[in-house]
């Protein structure tokens, strides 16, 4: 198994996740919680998103074959979608959308549901998430490197679990500066990975075809 690829995995999941703009909203989320209700809110979070994200990465490949959809073409329909949210994070669209749905949830549910809707769902385990793991399980291919993906994927939850229980430290650390150029950063890094797939995808049709 490559060293390499396991650390494109999981720079994939960082950037998906965006720990330092997923802090951020975690707090306006949470605003009138205490440490404790905050961290329960977190752990549940993300043992939910990481649940649904594990299910992907196991039956999203059989789900393609079922809908009889190739593994270039959704590498291809994958990276477009991946290059999109890349394109909001460098332009500051994503947070601006990630926080409308925020506002939603707290005037729409209790508070106790926060965890679930808008956190795991679809802010950690949305759209995006979900077809990179897919993605990346068309590359690791067997249950040996099933499991490897699953620890990668835990891994990073476990990193953007620990960003949501220190948020107020981080937010004052970051500043609105560091965390926008953080961002955008990351976003560029999702740019670049989002083209390698779309790349991947062709190349795979055109050795088919």
């Amino acid at each position: 198994m490559s060293f390499e690829i396991l650390i494109s995995a999981f720079t994939t999941m960082i950037v998906m996740y965006d720990p330092p703009g997923m802090a951020a909203i975690f707090l306006g989320l949470t605003s009138n919680m205490n440490r404790t209700e905050r961290f329960q809110v977190a752990i549940r979070a993300c043992i939910l998103a990481f649940a649904i994200l594990t299910v992907f990465t196991i039956v999203g490949m059989g789900i393609l074959n079922l809908l009889g959809i190739s593994l270039g073409a959704f590498r291809i329909a994958g990276g477009l979608l991946l290059f999109w949210i890349s394109f909001e994070m460098l332009f500051e669209k994503r947070q601006e959308r990630h926080e409308k749905s925020a506002e939603t949830a707290i005037t729409k549910d209790h508070i106790a549901n926060v965890a679930i809707f808008p956190m795991a769902i679809p802010l950690i385990a949305g759209p995006g998430a979900i077809s990179a793991v897919i993605l990346l399980a068309g590359s690791f291919e067997g249950a040996a490197m099933t499991s490897a993906l699953i620890g990668v994927v835990l891994l990073a939850t476990i990193v953007l679990f620990g960003s949501l229980v220190l948020a107020d430290r981080l937010d004052q650390f970051l500043g609105a500066t560091g965390r926008m150029i953080l961002t955008r950063l990351l976003g560029l890094i999702l740019a670049a990975l989002s083209v390698q797939f779309v790349i991947d995808g062709i190349n795979s049709i055109w050795m088919v075809g």
